[in-house]
């Protein structure tokens, strides 16, 4: 009986020893398979550090990261080693997102993500306080972020053909430098309360959007001299339109509309 019972916790005791070294073993492989995988990640960001690099340039005093029709689907988080950069041109690449570190790039005055597939803008856009154009045409984003009003410095953004845009957030309006507007091929329905309170604006472009009628308060946007309507479903114009008296260029080729206001013959400006 006493025999059982030594053998018994002799079988007991080599079974903890094992478990005890198979568990040992199962945490140093998981620790070795880490500790490759990091080795990996530290292989890709110096493989991918190195291509962006091959991708710099220099024009006209800037430094540019030029990418053009080359399959770039996430920007990698080595691009952090190239905060110089002034200057982003990135297109057909399939880019999926403006990455999140975004923001952390404070020398740059002109990004250009169009046509590639970024469905979103990262509220980080706003700290780019330098920023002077943002060119975002041939995406598929829905929204725009109020943070974007925090871009004290641009001058010149371009929604072109993403679709789906159909408002903008009243905060734009705090965007006292934007010139020049692109949002053609969305879906809006009127022109933003934000777009009519822009005070620098001179360039606008809302052509095949869904335009029906346009706002008799149109007559704000005072510095406005080119102003782009084709292919909407506008009827009629608003007798405020005459007040606009930089308005030099108004097209509204494939509209619904069946004459033309008498109050336009005061537009002496219009070419």
């Amino acid at each position: 009986m006493a025999e059982n019972v030594v053998c018994t916790g002799a079988v007991r005791a080599v079974k903890e020893v094992w478990e005890k070294r198979l568990e040992k073993l199962s945490e140093d492989l998981k620790r070795e398979k880490q500790f490759q995988q990091k080795l990996v990640r530290i292989w890709e960001e110096r493989v991918s550090l190195t291509k962006l690099k091959e991708k710099v340039t220099r024009e006209d005093g800037r430094v540019i990261l030029k990418i053009e029709k080359e399959e770039w689907k996430i920007l990698p988080s080595s691009l952090l080693k190239l905060t110089q950069l002034q200057e982003w041109q990135l297109h057909r690449t399939g880019l999926l997102e403006i990455p999140e570190f975004i923001g952390r790039f404070q020398n740059l005055i002109v990004l250009d993500l169009s046509r590639n597939t970024i469905s979103e803008i990262p509220p980080g856009i706003g700290l780019l306080t330098r920023l002077q154009e943002l060119i975002l045409s041939y995406n598929k984003i829905k929204t725009v972020p109020k943070e974007l009003s925090n871009c004290a410095s641009l001058e010149k953004l371009e929604l072109a053909v993403n679709r789906d845009i159909c408002d903008l957030p009243q905060e734009l309006s705090n965007l006292l430098k934007l010139t020049h507007l692109d949002l053609s091929m969305n879906h809006f329905t009127t022109i933003p309360l934000a777009v009519l309170n822009m005070p620098a604006l001179e360039w606008l472009d809302m052509g095949s959007n869904r335009l029906e009628q346009l706002p008799s308060t149109i007559e704000r946007m005072q510095s406005l001299h080119t102003l782009w309507l084709q292919r909407n479903e506008i009827t009629c114009l608003p007798e405020t339109i005459s007040n606009m008296k930089n308005l030099s260029t108004l097209v509204l080729s494939n509209n619904k509309m069946q004459d033309i206001p008498v109050c336009m013959e005061e537009m002496a400006n219009l070419r």
